[in-house]
Parts: structure tokens; C-alpha cells; sequence
């Protein structure tokens, strides 16, 4: 059957700011889909309030809307354009909670709209825990015990019923939002009112706990025709009772007897067609009881596209979202082509001959005194997926990836022996849960042991004890006693080369010669779909240690784009929005473009953004044999935030070049003492400070700079760990936990301007020329964290005076910092006087909202700059410059309630939200506005 020519004109919802739950794999489905409908000859509108989004690009779709998620946004938008119909499934829960509610009240309806991807009968049934159980209860698909509390009597008079354990799940909510397992009876008050406060209907569902019970996912696309493909299955690594956001998972699922998953997947389609009659994508979530009978219930199923649906795509190279657009329209799978082999059909189901690992990322260090163990709720702000031959290989990439100063999983000589700190850490799963795992293995804690406290699959736990028997081997050797085989397999199981010089007691740079000298080289294979039955045609890579390398290097001129590796807290979507403006810019300029990232949830890892697609750990070993291998003109490192940076030094050290503003300038900007002789070199205002190596040396420079001061490191991202103190103990007890945290780190102490506004301004300069695309200034005063501020744009309360010294200011400090590309400074503006707080010759958090609120692609402008195709005289700038627009942090502190909410210079928000208005007399302005005015009267 073709397309549904009916459907001239399709909205899609996107999912709003980045919150815990719901991350950056909305703007990756959502710009597929987008981009799916359009290849169709479809008119796509897109209504999504967050400016950080390669979604709400004019790339992405033919009309925008960057406006809240509201009811009357919708309206709006329909009372302006004709729209056909609309697809929910793209956006998450927030997207489908806003279909629901307008269909509730008769707007689609009204405007003679149809939705497509799903229905409304399947998000009721799947949303409403009562309805999904009766409709599970209708097919014979077997759950477990449950019951429907709609008051906090009912919610007491069903655990009396249960008993304990027991687990509290909120209808209609996201991310686990309000869910928990309740171990203890003292504690079930508590969380059910938490429960039914946080669901919009006030209902939860309680089920008997089962706990310990294998947790499994499952991805289906089913067309108008019936036809149903399962996409990938998933398991995952934690067993019941930690959210699947939180939990390790692996695919293909390992542990699984091929009967049960047969009937696992009849389970699955049933469900799928039980619950509504429409074309599109479903996630359906298993327990699956850990012995011999592996007995299956159903957990859930989401009409939708989900997270996992990022990481299945990701992992298989099947475009799930993709498709479930076109099956939207009215395509079959049978009739559509399969995007990797160009020769097999969607319908055929994708097959993998390696195996992939999934590993959150955590941000607990801004969250801190919060509660660290895992439940129901979820508590990740981000994930890397890693790619191997082996689960071993798969599971040491991913923990390389993860950027917590690990080389990998453990031989790094940061074991905890504390024995009573890992049996407790393994029966009750926090972040580090893994790590403990392997750290009691080590320390001889027997593996039964371990099992009956994680009640982690045995299949896993042997895994992770064959790469402890084979350190134990390695460390009986010297590097040059080191037998061949034995380097092989270390390799092979994905251990760095780092991490093999610790156990051999030698350098990195040792054991990286010695593999070559052996002939023991890094290869890249393509992930295909099909375990190699058919020709793969689009060159995504992994590497791993073989005899083929199915990677060949084309003589065109390449450029390396370097990732923004996992989302967390100061580096999130921003980042990737850079790094894939880079790309398209990088292609225009005539470059064969490569990128390397290891975040599933992004646009920049779709395989079809760049020319090439590395799925690598961005770590250094990783990065240096890809670079060995392409052989680019160089690396651009300024897109893709810290992460990124960081790799500079070693860029520089070992002669590659980096793309646009060199290392020796970068690292000057990093080091705030080199910093700011600059500036006072240049005769610009800044606070008064000093550089510190121990307590006592900031006590007596304290009595110089005079308190309140502000106390930060060098080279970290979103403030971390800097704090105002205002006194010696407080300033010696933070010196004293920075350098224990940061170990050979300069710490600068700075005046703080206590009542000075904030404000700053990002430039694009080609080291001659410098032109500023927007100063925006912040509702807060100094002293909170750029990211956690209200910013407007243009500025709304600085004198012509003050902008004149900010605009002289930005000019002089890029042109000295020989900066050739991006540039972000901030300001504080004290008594008329405007002095430089930092600068960063790098794409910023705020250059996709300045992109959005000018309608400028000010990155694709710089990268050309970078890349000296371009000059900064050459362009038109044009901006739209109506109104004013407010960037709006958006936190997530309903997943920590028991967190400090004050706000200071360490940044706590997990994403944006962009609003314009017209002038300054707007209601939503005026009352920002007067909380500057309680802050600075405080």
C-alpha cells in the first residue's frame, strides 16, 4: 500500500527542554522523522521550546515553532497553517500527555486533524495502569500482582494486602518520575503521597515487588497491513528493581534461551495489537524470573518512540524512527529499503555479530547529600553505548567512554578494599555498582556471594571474573616478557593500552609500541544489519582487534569532528547541536567529514550526519588510531565542549593539528592565572585574584583579596566544584576538598563582586576580524552560574556606556587569544564598569539559542572560519533582531527532593527553554525581573 496521499501537511510535537528521563534522543527521532516526512514531498511544521535542538533547525523542517508546549501554542499553529495530521510518538511523554489533552478537548477534531504513529486508545490503555492491566488480563498475558490506588487509604490498604517489597508507579509520568521500590514499611507513607502527587490524574499502580526478576526490552514497528518487526532486544545487566534508564543494558539480549524469547516476542506483538489498531513504533518491557522455568510478565509497553528506541537504532543501524514515520503515512515495511544495505526491505529484521553495552552517566556530584541508590525512578542524565566483538570488549569501551577518570573497568589501581563498603554497595545498586562488582572480585569476595546480593545473572559475573584471572596473568610479566598471545587477548577484550601499562608497571606510550611491534593493530568493522549476509553501504564503524579492517581511507581531504561523548550537567545537547553544524559546514566546504562520539541519544551519531561515523570511546587511544588510520588535515575541538579539550594537549603533543584556535591559546583561556595577566596586559578590569597550592597559601591571600571570594578550578565544565565562601574555614575546608578532588589543578581565588550584574557575549573571529552575534544579560546577579540564569537577548537594562566596554572588550581579548572560530566571554558589570569574569574560544551553551533567537546558523559560519574557507568579512550577517528572547534553565529537582535548591556559581540545571516576547512590558519578563530585584536586595 503507498503512502496516504491525503497527508500534504503533518505536526510533530517535540519534547521540550532536557529534563532527567527525557533527554537528547527526542531531537535524534524527532529530526529523522522531520526529514523522513519530508523526502515524502510532506510540508513538516515542529513545535519544540528548546533552542538547543538540531529539530527546531530550518534544516530540519519547513516551519518552527520554538514556543512553550502548550494547548494554545497548538491552537495557534493550527489556526495558521493547514495541518493534515499530527505524530505524537517522536516527542516522549510530554509530547503525548499534550495529543491526549487536545484531543480531550475537540482540537483535533475542530481543525479536521488526524494523528498518526498511534492512537488515542493506545496511549490511554498504556498510560493508565488499571485500563493496561485489564487489557493484559484480556489477552492471557500474565503480570505481576497489582492494584489501582487513587487516594492515599486505598494506597495503605493495598500494601496491608501485598506486604513488603512492593513498587509505587505513577500513571501518566516520564523517566519513572515519582516511582519507587518500597522496602520498608516505614517508609511507604512517604513515597505513596510523592506517587500520587506526582501523577496528573493521581493514581499509582502497586505491585508486588520482583525483585531479582531479569529485566528485558524489546523494539517493534508494525505497519497498516499488521506486519510486525521486532528491531533489536535488550537486556538488561541490573536485574528488576532499577529503572531501565539506570540500568546497564546489553543487546543482543545474552542470557536468554532462545524458546523464551521466541515466546517473548508473540507475547510482545500480541500486546502491540492489543492495545490499538494504528502503524508505528512500540517499546514492551519483561520480567523474566531468574531460574530455570523463566516465567515472563509484562512490565509495560509505550506507543512511542523511547529512549531504548534511540539506543536500538544506534545499536542495529535500523532508522527506527525513521521508519515509524513512513509508517505513519501508510507505507508497509515490505515496500520500504533498508538504509544500511540498500537491498533488503525494512521488514527484514536486523541480526548483529557483536554486542553492544550501555552504560548510564550520572551527575551526582551537583546533587550533593541526595539519596545515591537506584530505584524506579530514574536518576541518569545521560548514557554512552559502546560496540564489540565480545560483551568483555563491549563493557571496557563503555566504561572509557563515561569520562569519570577511569581508563576502563578497574586495572587503574583505584579499587576500593573497604570490605563492609562493597557488600553493602552490591546489595543496594548505586552509580558505581559495576565498578564494585569488579572491586569485590578482586579483593577475593566469592562470586556466589556477589550473585546472591546484585542477583545479577551469573553469565555476567563469570565475564567479569575471566578479565580478573586474565590480569592476574598479565601482572606476572614485564613488558618485555609479555607473550604475544597474551597482548592479543587483552586487546581483544577491549582493555586500553593504558590500562595494561599499569598492570605491567610501564608507560602507555611502552605498551602501544610494543603492540605494534607485534603487529596487534586497532580494525574497523561496519555495522550492517545483517552479520555480514548482505553488502553494507553506509560506512558506520567500530573497531575492534582482527585480521580485516572493512575501513578504507579515500583520498579525498577529511576533517575529524570530535564529540561531546555523554550528556551530563554543563555539557549536554548544546554540544552536539555544534558538532553537527560543524559537519554540515565542514561538507559544504568540499570536506569528507568524520565523526567520533560514543552518545546513542544524539543527531551527530546518526549515521547519516557525517561522511563517516566512528562509534568510539572519545579517549584518547581511541581518537589517535582513528586519526593514524584517516590521516585528516586535522581535528576541530571547539564543538564539542570539554570533552573534546581536554584532547587538545595530546593533539598538539603528538603534531596533529587542530582546526582553528590552537592548543597554546586554548590552554591560555583554561588557566585562569595565565588568563588574567592577559588581561591585565591588555588594561582590562577584573576581579582581584591569585593562584593557590594549599590551604595555607589561600588564608594568607585572603587577606589580600579581601572575602566574599569565589574559589575554582582550572579546566572544568558547569562550575564544578566552585563556591563562594565568605570566610577562612569555609575557604580552607573547600581548598582542602578541591585538591584532594582535583589533584595537580590550579585553584584561583577571586574578589567576588558581591551585587555586580552578569552578562556575556558570544563572537565568531578569524583572528584579524571579530564579530559579535549576541551579548545577552542575565536576570541573576553574578555569582550563579551562567547556565542556571535567565538570560535575555538582546540586553535590556545596560547603559550604551556599559555595552560599549563589553563589545571593546570581547574584540581585544579574541584577537589576543589569536581565537579562529568561536568565543564566549562573561561579563560582571559593577558601578559602570564592566569586568571579565572568563573566556572560552569554544562553541558555548548559548550559541544555539543566540542561533535560534537571530535565525542565524552562526556555528555553520564559524566552522567555514575554522576551516579558512571563509573569512569573517565575507558573510551577511542578517540577523532577525524582533522582541526580545529569554533563555529559560530548566531543573529537575522532583528526582532529587531532598537536594539543596539554592542556586550558586556550580551549575544544577539539566536544560533549556527559549520564550520571546515583544517588549519589556510582558507579564512572563516583569516577573523574572523583580526576582533580580529580591536577589540583590538580599
Amino acid at each position: 500500500m503507498p503512502k496516504d496521499n491525503s497527508i500534504k501537511s503533518v505536526l510533530i510535537i517535540g519534547s521540550g527542554p532536557i529534563i532527567i528521563g527525557q533527554a537528547c534522543e527526542f531531537d535524534y527521532s524527532g529530526s529523522q522523522a522531520a526529514r523522513s516526512l519530508r523526502e515524502e514531498g510532506i510540508e513538516v511544521s515542529l513545535i519544540n521550546s528548546n533552542p538547543a535542538t538540531i529539530m527546531t533547525d530550518k534544516v530540519t523542517a519547513d516551519h518552527v515553532y520554538l514556543w512553550p508546549l502548550e494547548v494554545k501554542s497548538i491552537v495557534k499553529i493550527l489556526e495558521e497553517r493547514k495541518i493534515d495530521a499530527v505524530l505524537p510518538t517522536m516527542g516522549g511523554q510530554t509530547a503525548l500527555n499534550l495529543a491526549l489533552k487536545c484531543d480531550d478537548m475537540g482540537i483535533w477534531k475542530k481543525y479536521g486533524v488526524k494523528m498518526i504513529g498511534v492512537d488515542i486508545d493506545a496511549i490511554k490503555v498504556t498510560e493508565d495502569r488499571d485500563l493496561f492491566r485489564a487489557r493484559m488480563e484480556e489477552i492471557g498475558v500474565g503480570m505481576a500482582p497489582s492494584k489501582i490506588a487513587k487516594s492515599f487509604l486505598e494506597g495503605k490498604s493495598i500494601a496491608q494486602e501485598f506486604g513488603f517489597p512492593l513498587v509505587i508507579r505513577p500513571s501518566f509520568t516520564l523517566g519513572g518520575s515519582g516511582g519507587s521500590v518500597v522496602y520498608e514499611k516505614e517508609n511507604f507513607d512517604t513515597l505513596l503521597n510523592r506517587g500520587l502527587q506526582t501523577s496528573p490524574i493521581h493514581e499509582v499502580l502497586i505491585d508486588k515487588a520482583v525483585l531479582g526478576w531479569k529485566e528485558y526490552e524489546l523494539e517493534l514497528l508494525r505497519d497498516k497491513n499488521d506486519n510486525v518487526a521486532i528491531i533489536c532486544s535488550i537486556e538488561n545487566f541490573d536485574p528488576m528493581g532499577v529503572h531501565t534508564g539506570d540500568s546497564i543494558t546489553v543487546a543482543p539480549a545474552m542470557t536468554l534461551s532462545d524458546s523464551t524469547y521466541q515466546k517473548m516476542r508473540t507475547m510482545a506483538i500480541k500486546m502491540m495489537r492489543s492495545i490499538g489498531n494504528f502503524a508505528g513504533g512500540c517499546n514492551v518491557q519483561f520480567a523474566v524470573s531468574n531460574d530455570e522455568k523463566e516465567e515472563i510478565i509484562a512490565i509495560e509497553i509505550n506507543p512511542r518512540v523511547s529512549r531504548s528506541s534511540a539506543l536500538a537504532s544506534k545499536a542495529t543501524g535500523y532508522p527506527i524512527a525513521r521508519i515509524a514515520s513512513k509508517l505513519a503515512i501508510g507505507y508497509h515495511l515490505d515496500e520500504l529499503i533498508n538504509q544500511i544495505t540498500k537491498s533488503t526491505s525494512a521488514y527484514f529484521e536486523p541480526t548483529l555479530d557483536y554486542v553492544i553495552v550501555k552504560i548510564p552517566r550520572w551527575n551526582f556530584d551537583k546533587f550533593k547529600g541526595t539519596n545515591r541508590e537506584l530505584g524506579f525512578q530514574m536518576k541518569s542524565v545521560g548514557e554512552v553505548m559502546a560496540i564489540g566483538r565480545s560483551f568483555q570488549e563491549a563493557l571496557q569501551k563503555a566504561c572509557q567512554s563515561l569520562e569519570i577518570k577511569r581508563n576502563g573497568l578497574g586495572a587503574d589501581g583505584k579499587e576500593n578494599t573497604n570490605q563492609a563498603e562493597l557488600l553493602k554497595g552490591l546489595e543496594r545498586p548505586s552509580w558505581n555498582r559495576l565498578f564494585m562488582i569488579y572491586d569485590a572480585m578482586k579483593l577475593g569476595i566469592s562470586i556466589k556471594t556477589i550473585q546472591k546480593l546484585t542477583q545479577i545473572d551469573m553469565w555476567f559475573l563469570e565475564q567479569i571474573e575471566q578479565m580478573i584471572a586474565m590480569e592476574k596473568e598479565i601482572e606476572k610479566h614485564n613488558l618485555s616478557s609479555l607473550p604475544k598471545d597474551l597482548l592479543y587477548e587483552a586487546k581483544q577484550k577491549g582493555y586500553a593500552d593504558r590500562q595494561i601499562a599499569h598492570l605491567l608497571r610501564c608507560l602507555e606510550s611502552e605498551v602501544y609500541k610494543k603492540r605494534n611491534e607485534f603487529g596487534i593493530k586497532r580494525v574497523y568493522k561496519l555495522v550492517d544489519t545483517c552479520a555480514a549476509e548482505f553488502e553494507a553501504k553506509t560506512p558506520y564503524y567500530y573497531s575492534t582487534f582482527e585480521d580485516e579492517n572493512e575501513s578504507v581511507r579515500s583520498e579525498r581531504k577529511k576533517v575529524v569532528i570530535l564529540g561531546s561523548g555523554p550528556n551530563r550537567i554543563g555539557q549536554g545537547i548544546e554540544f552536539d547541536y555544534s558538532c553537527v553544524h560543524g559537519v554540515l559546514a565542514a561538507k559544504e566546504c568540499g570536506y569528507e567529514t568524520i565523526m567520533i562520539n560514543c552518545n546513542p541519544e544524539t543527531v551527530s551519531t546518526d549515521f547519516s550526519t557525517a561522511d563517516k561515523l566512528y562509534f568510539e570511546p572519545v579517549f584518547w587511544e581511541h581518537i589517535y588510531d582513528i586519526i593514524q588510520h584517516e590521516k585528516p588535515e586535522g581535528v576541530i575541538v571547539q564543538l564539542g565542549g570539554q570533552t573534546a579539550l581536554k584532547l587538545a594537549e595530546k593533539l598538539d603533543k603528538y603534531g596533529i593539528k587542530i582546526i582553528g584556535t590552537d592548543f597554546k591559546s586554548l590552554d591560555l583561556a583554561e588557566d585562569r592565572g595565565s588568563f588574567s595577566t592577559l588581561l591585565k596586559e591588555n588594561n582590562i578590569p577584573y576581579p582581584k585574584f591569585g593562584v593557590i597550592t594549599d590551604a595555607e597559601e589561600a588564608i594568607n591571600l585572603s587577606k589580600e583579596l579581601g572575602f566574599p571570594l569565589l574559589v575554582r578550578p582550572s579546566y572544568v565544565l558547569g562550575g564544578q566544584s566552585m563556591k563562594i565562601v565568605i570566610n577562612e574555614e569555609e575557604l580552607e575546608q573547600h581548598v582542602v576538598k578541591l585538591l584532594n578532588d582535583l589533584p595537580d589543578n590550579k585553584v584561583l581565588l577571586d574578589h567576588f563582586l558581591d551585587g555586580a550584574i552578569e552578562a556575556e557575549a558570544d563572537a565568531i573571529c578569524d583572528g584579524k576580524d571579530v564579530y559579535i552575534i549576541g551579548i545577552m544579560e542575565h536576570i541573576e546577579p553574578a555569582g550563579i552560574h551562567s547556565g542556571d540564569s535567565y538570560a535575555v537577548l538582546p540586553t535590556f537594562d545596560l547603559s550604551e556606556n556599559v555595552i560599549k566596554q563589553i563589545e571593546q572588550h570581547t574584540k581585544t581579548i579574541a584577537l589576543a587569544l589569536n581565537t579562529v572560530g568561536l568565543i564566549n566571554i562573561q561579563f560582571a558589570v559593577k558601578d559602570e564598569i564592566v569586568y571579565i569574569i572568563e573566556a572560552n574560544p569554544r562553541a558555548s551553551r548559548t550559541v544555539p539559542f543566540i542561533a535560534k533567537a537571530y535565525d542565524e546558523p552562526y556555528v555553520n559560519y564559524a566552522t567555514k572560519v575554522m576551516l579558512r574557507d571563509k573569512m569573517v568579512k565575507d558573510f551577511k550577517f542578517n540577523p532577525r533582531k524582533k522582541g526580545y528572547a529569554i533563555k529559560i534553565p530548566v531543573f529537575s529537582y522532583e528526582k532529587f527532593p531532598d537536594i539543596q535548591k539554592e542556586l550558586g556559581p556550580e551549575m544544577k540545571s539539566t536544560g533549556e527553554a527559549i520564550y520571546f516576547i515583544d517588549d519589556l512590558y510582558d507579564e512572563y519578563f516583569q516577573n523574572i525581573y523583580s526576582e533580580r530585584n529580591l536577589y540583590l536586595s538580599k
